[in-house]
């Protein structure tokens, strides 16, 4: 997986909106993390996974692969994403 997929499904989200993105791609919105994108803000797994399957044309479902800092955050780290705890009160849909 490529930075580029990632960002395929960083345009996805945009275009489809929280809502229709999660029920297209099966998973939830975060309550730990955030992924940070041009002044936006991300969830992180979600898009992990999305562009997963981008790049390999496999749907992974939420449980296949873990979200937190071993998982989804270290992963998006590597490929030069922005990955930071979410702050009590700014949790996102």
């Amino acid at each position: 997986m490529t930075p580029a997929e990632v960002e395929r499904a960083l345009a996805e989200y945009d275009r489809l909106g929280p809502k229709a993105f999660f029920a297209e791609h099966g998973f939830a919105p975060t309550t730990t993390y955030e992924l940070v994108w041009q002044e936006r803000t991300y969830p992180p797994k979600a898009v992990l996974g999305t562009a997963y399957e981008f790049a390999t044309g496999q749907r992974l479902a939420p449980t296949d692969f873990e979200g937190g800092r071993s998982g989804a955050v270290k992963v998006l780290g590597v490929l030069g994403f922005t990955v930071r705890p979410i702050s009590k009160g700014n949790q996102h849909v």
